[in-house]
């Protein structure tokens, strides 16, 4: 807690200078703040001997006492407002989802004797006597939260919307999938896969006092950034089995002890990773696009499923970025039905340490009196984490990243991605920076004409324009895609018996963005095992002589690469355009963009028509043209070779470097179709049974081409 004191000398000439009107911060050490603490406890209301006792014993002036207490409780004042406020909320919460569930009740009963809808009643009376029931109700809400207001000594501030919770008819009840299994219950979701969810603490009204709580935070976890960064041993060590840099819990815990940390809890692991990398991009522009949540999600489509700035606390200094502090939201996610997101409500803070140096800190921010968490499958606590971006002389950067995380599982993590993720692989700085430099690779291709070719699309080579046109759509795609297998808290899984045992996962929503195909969309995807290495399945999966072995929309009919725009260094990293033969579309191609990096690969492909394409390549606006992308994410199992030939020398190669010590790959098998165009339509079996066979099909065209175990 910083006190705000105000410098000596003539106050009645501090008008001509500016410099001496500002107000010199003293930072209080932390015995000071926890002899303060410990006093306020007992006495939140000390004399003025007690303060000149305080005074005394602490070195400070008896007005900084007296500062501090008043701070301190405007602070635990806000706290209980905030409390308060949390409880009405949850108390309107409860009476909206009564209401719904009468309205569906009503809707859905049933006659004893016919089995159709009542006749006795009007469905006029129906709603009347829910208008009645909502007037009471608000009526009730208005009288707690009177009582409420007299309670905290002021009037509750207007309660944020609160969204509806929407409760379809799409009760699907299903026999099994090649078993006996239960009934399926599908919830169709409102909006897009991509749609952000309804979040808390959207609408914050933060005062003086915790926009200076939040600037202290951040102040402390730069320190302790840069530290992190610029530190080796004794902060460091190096892992005696892959060489990566790992944290030294005890050297961490004495030179930043946390009063309220419990490190020996055995249900808490800590996940922390460094890693260092050029890249290519300007660090300005890096900067830039880190500040900018929307950016930022864009930056990292495989890795960021949801992010969003709360709350801008301070916007810096204009044009660099320096000094600016923002209150974010943000889901992690692995590309897979069976790994839960990781959220976080944290601060983001920037500053320029000198001339093209920056550093940028995450720390997880908590909301007083509020577990924001309560509905998450594990509970995520990111400590300081970020990383120092430093300008090189010829337009690229070196990035030094640090993720340091404290994590508790409320459930067992999925046996099939246990290693990866309790490794730190999966959600680790090296992935992070591996993503980032094949992003910026692509940023870079964007920018350079001449490589991008076509052949038999009537002779049309893609104009600078066309390239970017084409770029942009198949980033959509890219994005699509993602957001399509996300468990973000938005989404809801089903699981189907069957396949294996993983199953496959459904859920259904309606589409509204302008780049999908209006109506319901149903989205499928399960993930497998095979002993092989990520190389050599990419390899499999990019190569079009092999795709007819896989693909079952190809009808085992050759597919002909005819346009191609480089993505990267990596010879795979690229935006294809292919072309069936021996099919009765013949206007129909499929856009396909493929990427590998050390940390893993997709393939994600979707058919277009050939208006579409041409409309792109001639460098048109893209936004419009309708996706509904499919294919594959490829990750490492985090599990250590053991000379089974899963590895290859190529994969050490073109930026698939440290997936070579993988004993094999996890891959989700991901489809998305449009069960129809109307977005009130209910989902039928058909779609479902449709969608489960697609994907168990090509699961065994899969293992049977590479010569894997069916089971």
């Amino acid at each position: 807690m910083e006190y705000g004191g105000e410098d000596g000398g003539d106050h009645h000439d501090s008008s001509s200078d500016p410099h001496k009107r500002k107000k010199r911060y003293h930072r209080h050490t932390a015995h000071q703040i926890q002899r303060l603490e410990a006093v306020f406890k007992d006495c939140p209301h000390p004399d003025e001997k007690q303060r000149l006792q305080l005074s005394r014993e602490l070195g400070l002036a008896p007005r900084q006492i007296k500062f501090w207490f008043q701070n301190r409780r405007t602070q635990m004042k806000a706290q209980h407002e905030r409390a308060d406020n949390c409880a009405l909320r949850a108390e309107n919460d409860k009476i909206r989802c009564e209401n719904i569930a009468i309205r569906e009740a009503l809707r859905n009963v049933i006659c004893p004797s016919c089995g159709g809808p009542p006749v006795t009643e009007d469905s006029y009376f129906d709603e009347h006597k829910l208008r009645i029931e909502n007037a009471q109700l608000k009526e009730e809400l208005d009288r707690v939260s009177s009582v409420a207001a007299k309670y905290i000594g002021r009037p509750i501030s207007q309660l944020p919307p609160v969204q509806p919770i929407h409760i379809s008819s799409l009760d699907l009840s299903m026999g099994s999938f090649g078993g006996s299994g239960p009934s399926l219950d599908l919830d169709l979701l409102p909006g897009s896969s991509s749609a952000v969810p309804s979040l808390p603490f959207q609408q914050l009204c933060l005062s003086d006092l915790d926009k200076s709580v939040m600037t202290d935070i951040a102040a402390n976890a730069m320190e302790e950034l840069l530290r992190l960064l610029q530190t080796n041993e004794p902060l460091w060590m190096k892992s005696a089995t892959d060489g990566r840099d790992v944290i030294n819990i005890d050297s961490y815990e004495r030179i930043f002890p946390r009063p309220n940390a419990n490190l020996k809890d055995p249900h808490l692991r800590i996940e922390a990773s460094r890693d260092s990398g050029v890249v290519i991009m300007n660090g300005l522009a890096l900067v830039d696009m880190f500040m900018d949540s929307k950016k930022w999600a864009e930056l990292f489509p495989t890795i960021v499923s949801v992010a969003k700035t709360i709350e801008v606390i301070s916007p810096g200094v204009l044009g660099s970025h320096s000094g600016s502090l923002q209150l974010m939201y943000e889901e992690l996610q692995v590309l897979s039905p069976l790994v839960p997101t990781r959220e976080f409500y944290f601060l983001r803070y920037c500053q320029q340490i000198e001339l093209g140096l920056w550093a940028i800190v995450d720390v997880s921010y908590d909301f007083p009196g509020d577990n924001q968490f309560a509905n998450s499958q594990c509970r995520c606590h990111r400590l300081p984490s970020g990383c120092l971006i430093q300008d090189m002389p010829n337009g690229y950067s070196k990035v030094t990243w640090v993720e340091h995380v404290e994590i508790e599982d409320k459930t067992p993590t999925h046996r099939l991605y246990r290693d990866l993720i309790h490794s730190g692989l999966a959600f680790g700085a090296e992935r992070w920076l591996a993503v980032l430099r094949r992003i910026c690779e692509r940023f870079a291709c964007l920018m350079v004409t001449g490589t991008s070719t076509t052949r038999d699309l009537g002779g049309v080579i893609p104009s600078p324009d066309g390239k970017r046109s084409m770029m942009k759509l198949a980033q959509r795609m890219v994005n699509n895609f993602c957001a399509s297998i996300s468990t973000s808290i938005g989404h809801r899984w089903t699981s189907l018996s069957g396949l294996n045992e993983v199953g496959v996962r459904v859920t259904v929503h309606k589409s509204t963005d302008p780049g999908q195909p209006n109506g319901v969309v149903l989205s499928a995807a399960t993930t497998i095992w095979l002993p092989i290495s990520p190389q050599n399945v990419f390899n499999f999966f990019k190569d079009e002589r092999t795709r007819a072995q896989w693909d079952v929309l190809s009808s085992g009919n050759a597919v002909q690469e005819v346009a191609h725009i480089a993505n990267g260094s990596h010879p795979g990293n690229c935006i294809s355009v292919l072309r069936a033969f021996n099919t009765s579309q013949n206007n129909m191609l499929i856009l396909q963009e493929s990427c590998i990096d050390s940390s893993g690969a997709i393939v994600v492909y979707c058919p277009v028509d050939l208006p579409a394409i041409n409309i792109a390549m001639s460098g048109e606006d893209p936004s419009y043209i309708p996706l509904l992308p499919s294919g594959f994410s490829i990750t490492p199992d985090g599990r250590p070779d053991h000379g089974d030939g899963a590895s290859t020398s190529s994969s050490s190669t073109h930026g698939g470097g440290n997936m070579s010590r993988s004993g094999g790959s996890l891959i989700t098998v991901a489809f998305q179709i449009l069960v129809s165009s109307l977005p009130s339509a209910k989902l039928n079996l058909e779609s479902v049974t449709t969608v489960n066979n697609l994907i168990g099909t090509t699961v065994q065209q899969i293992k049977a081409a590479l010569n894997c175990p069916s089971s």
